[in-house]
């Protein structure tokens, strides 16, 4: 991709007015983004093909749409939401948008889907699932009403109208070798702590099968792994109980929530020049950390342009039209040295942007 062009904000005593006149300028861009388009659809092992972004039509009517999200409680969600709002605001459909409050609650977000199953004016749904085959079943049902398109969080096929995502396998692979390449040079044993999130989440399998293949047979050493919601005081618990018990690892690498929580505990503990931190995604946290040199890398899958791209394609099947099956962005690594080439606006959401969980044009 092309440099992105920026601009300097001048000085202002009001917080939030400059850090949205950051976030403004470093997203202003020139390039077209790249995307995937898998096939055949829903399964990371088939062919990526290489698709260029192009924004869906407006609708015809305003659609209807029921979206059910495992939370909204970290900045990728936030992000998710931002762009799905944003698109529907585009595209002149109604959205409500429903959480599960965690990946521990896969009642509850059966719960959901079969609540939007059984409204009226719904015209179809789109899931960001707790668990990748924990729905099955009742997507299956489900969608004997409504058609039911997944996002984001990888999961089983059955039910599925169509699919927005990145392989989360790439994500770990991405971050995993990009530590190798840090350590190319030297056979010395790397000891590091791994923090790849809650255990029973459809993404973190894959993820962290993704970075121990990358590591394997190199000096990388996972000395401890900690599992656990991707809720930042969870996070912060597990990196103070691994630097306890593992006071001689080099890295952090895992979650954003551990990242962020990374950051500042190594500040207070005087170790900010000894150990590096490495996340699994990309938060405006991470971006931070980043750009102050105190989060080395992350990989960014796009979050605001996949919640544009889910309820673009949940409108394009309602509206008749042609639409790719299985779509999601290119996964970027981002350090302080590329991040001139990032895409801002379309990895986070504006600082000035809350949770919504409902829009009617």
């Amino acid at each position: 991709m092309m440099p992105k062009a920026y601009c300097k904000p001048f000085p202002s005593c009001f917080a939030q007015l400059v850090a949205s006149l950051v976030f403004l300028c470093a997203s202003a861009h020139l390039t077209a983004t790249e995307l995937y388009r898998w096939e055949p659809p829903y399964a990371y092992t088939g062919r990526a093909i290489p698709l260029p972004y192009q924004p869906a039509a407006l609708a015809s009517k305003p659609w209807s749409l029921c979206i059910v999200f495992p939370h909204v409680k970290d900045a990728y969600w936030l992000a998710v939401d931002y762009g799905m709002v944003d698109e529907a605001r585009r595209l002149g459909v109604k959205l409500r948008i429903l959480e599960a409050w965690g990946y521990a609650n896969l009642q509850r977000q059966r719960s959901l889907l079969q609540d939007c199953a059984a409204m009226a004016d719904v015209d179809a749904i789109i899931l960001g699932s707790v668990s990748f085959a924990g729905l099955t079943e009742t997507i299956k049902s489900v969608s004997r009403k409504k058609p039911v398109f997944a996002t984001v969080n990888d999961i089983a096929n059955d039910g599925l109208s169509g699919k927005v995502g990145v392989p989360w396998y790439d994500m770990g692979n991405l971050i995993g070798r990009h530590l190798v390449k840090l350590h190319q040079n030297s056979d010395t044993p790397v000891p590091i702590a791994w923090f790849p999130g809650p255990h029973a989440a459809g993404w973190v399998p894959f993820v962290d099968r993704g970075f121990r293949d990358a590591i394997r047979n190199t000096p990388i050493r996972i000395v401890t792994t900690g599992w656990g919601d991707t809720d930042k005081s969870v996070q912060r618990n597990l990196v103070q109980v691994a630097l306890g018990d593992y006071p001689h690892i080099r890295y952090l690498v895992g979650n954003a929530m551990m990242a962020e929580a990374a950051v500042s505990i190594l500040r207070e503990k005087g170790l900010e020049q000894k150990k590096g931190i490495l996340s699994t995604y990309f938060t405006p946290g991470v971006y931070r950390g980043i750009v102050r040199r105190k989060i080395l890398a992350a990989p960014t899958d796009l979050p605001v342009l996949q919640g544009r791209l889910s309820i673009a394609q949940a409108v394009d099947m309602l509206e008749g039209r042609n639409y790719a099956r299985h779509v999601g962005p290119v996964i970027q690594v981002v350090d302080h040295e590329t991040l001139q080439t990032l895409d801002l606006e379309e990895s986070i959401s504006p600082p000035t942007f809350s949770p919504q969980f409902e829009y009617r044009p």
